[in-house]
């Protein structure tokens, strides 16, 4: 069972989604959801998190509800359309993570998937002193690269064949952590698409979109193991 946990981002009321272990914490995980924010899917992968024993919170993108997957792009183009709003808006989610009692003293890291990917990116280039950073099928794209060191571990789970993350954006990618000396990890499993962790994707009839449950286990595999060896 998730937990509410009210916080707010400047004058918007935000409601993120809290699993908690069945014991102390490892660590504590942000977990940033896709562009439709906090659906069942994200919650089961918060709940895993949890009975790894870890405490995770879903962060909030919006701030409101989210009718369906066409309704959520307008939200994300506004949200995103000032960088440093967008990230503002990130970290008033760590921020109310950190704040947490049973937070105090823990590693914290941050996970996301496809935007939510790219929210985790963000944090990294916006100098957030967390232990590790983890994608799955995100997006690449930023209006500020990083141009400062990045502290945390990054890992990268990303398919191939993902035309929202095309090899050129993910040459990139390599390029600006390399150019602030990041320590990353990068998985790229072949002929996988966008939204590979979703089982659901091969239901939305679009192209870009497909389950493999190969890539699915592969990636949720590294992370713990990445995050057995940093924490």
């Amino acid at each position: 069972m998730l937990e509410a946990l009210a916080y707010t981002d400047r004058d918007t009321a935000l409601t993120g989604w809290l699993a908690r272990p069945s014991g102390p914490p490892r660590a504590a995980f942000l977990v940033w959801p896709t562009i439709a924010n906090v659906t069942p899917v994200i919650e089961r992968r918060a709940q895993a998190l949890a009975a790894e024993g870890y405490l995770a919170l879903i962060g909030d993108f919006y701030g409101e509800p989210v009718a369906d997957f066409e309704a959520s792009r307008p939200l994300a183009e506004k949200l995103r359309a000032d960088v440093a709003h967008y990230r503002t808006r990130l970290h008033a989610a760590l921020s109310a993570l950190r704040a947490l009692p049973e937070a105090a003293g823990l590693p914290v890291a941050v996970v996301g998937y496809c935007m939510g990917g790219q929210a985790a990116l963000e944090l990294a280039r916006d100098g957030a002193d967390v232990a590790a950073v983890v994608s799955f099928h995100g997006v690449f794209g930023t209006a500020r690269p990083a141009d400062k060191p990045i502290l945390p571990r990054i890992l990268i789970c990303h398919g191939d064949r993902d035309p929202l993350a095309t090899r050129e954006a993910v040459l990139g990618l390599w390029e600006e952590l390399d150019a602030v000396g990041a320590n990353w990890h990068f998985h790229s499993y072949s002929g996988v698409r966008h939204g590979f962790t979703d089982k659901g994707s091969d239901e939305r009839g679009m192209a870009a979109l497909a389950y493999d449950a190969s890539a699915d286990r592969q990636s949720w595999a590294a992370m713990l193991s990445l995050f057995d060896e940093i924490l």
